[in-house]
């Protein structure tokens, strides 16, 4: 290992260190950190994940498909394709895990008008707090991880990217942007990761007056990019869902609806 690696793990605690690599690796996730689950597991595997209706019903890229990741050391949040209130769904349920579906595209940014999705939650879990990690857990998230300029980078940065390719074979994406339904935040508010600016959440949903029900959303990506980095990215690279609970060592459970992304002129 690079001495200046090993000197970023040995700062803050080796344990300590690889365990939030993971988490942020999860945070991360539509960047292609993490690693396939087997088709065939205790959630219907990926071919039943990416075969289902709700699979078929999300557009996003052509001859794209969802896969289920898996984080070192940690348990899975189970996904689970199927049907919720009148239309095709995925349901997650998180028991102190974090994993995420992901599926990898690449779409340029120039293309990109909006992207639709729906959740559908019942409960919130007040104790969630995007801004601190040791409960920087959400009951639903949309990741977005796009291809761009490294010239913002921080050397920590760089340094936590080549951890997480040693750690799950796959470097931190350029810039990731998450839409989280938050308790308390007002919509709009945007959280930097306490680790790495290269990860932003902007929430998407507030409080408790949407609950039980499916709520709509549509977003403006690239808007929201220049909101929360002040940057333009270059392409689209994967687009993540993940319910976690593992900071809180919680429960949280999430519907999420089928997803479309509006290309420009179509």
């Amino acid at each position: 290992m690079p001495s200046h690696l090993s000197e970023t793990l040995h700062s803050a605690n080796r344990r300590q260190t690889l365990a939030w690599l993971g988490a942020s690796a999860a945070a991360a996730l539509a960047g292609c950190a993490g690693r396939p689950r087997p088709a065939g597991d205790a959630d219907g595997g990926e071919a039943a994940l990416a075969d289902s209706a709700w699979a078929q019903t999300s557009q996003l890229a052509p001859g794209a498909r969802w896969e289920h990741h898996v984080f070192p050391q940690r348990r899975i949040t189970h996904y689970r394709a199927g049907q919720h209130g009148g239309r095709p769904a995925l349901r997650a349920d998180s028991d102190a895990g974090t994993s995420a579906v992901r599926m990898r595209l690449r779409v340029p940014a120039a293309e990109i008008a909006a992207l639709r999705w729906s959740w559908w939650v019942d409960d919130l879990n007040p104790a969630f707090d995007l801004s601190d990690r040791d409960t920087d857990d959400a009951v639903a998230r949309v990741i977005l991880a796009f291809e761009g300029g490294r010239e913002h980078w921080t050397p920590r940065d760089h340094n936590l990217s080549e951890l997480a390719r040693l750690v799950t074979g796959e470097p931190l994406p350029d810039a990731t942007l998450m839409y989280v339904w938050d308790a308390r935040l007002p919509v709009g508010t945007v959280v930097r990761h306490p680790g790495t600016g290269r990860i932003r959440k902007l929430v998407a949903a507030s409080g408790a007056q949407d609950l039980g029900r499916w709520l709509e959303l549509e977003r403006d990506p690239l808007a929201d990019m220049r909101l929360a980095f002040g940057e333009t990215p270059t392409a689209l690279v994967a687009v993540g869902l993940m319910t976690d609970a593992n900071n809180t060592r919680s429960r949280a459970a999430a519907w999420y609806g089928p997803l479309a992304l509006i290309r420009r002129g179509g």
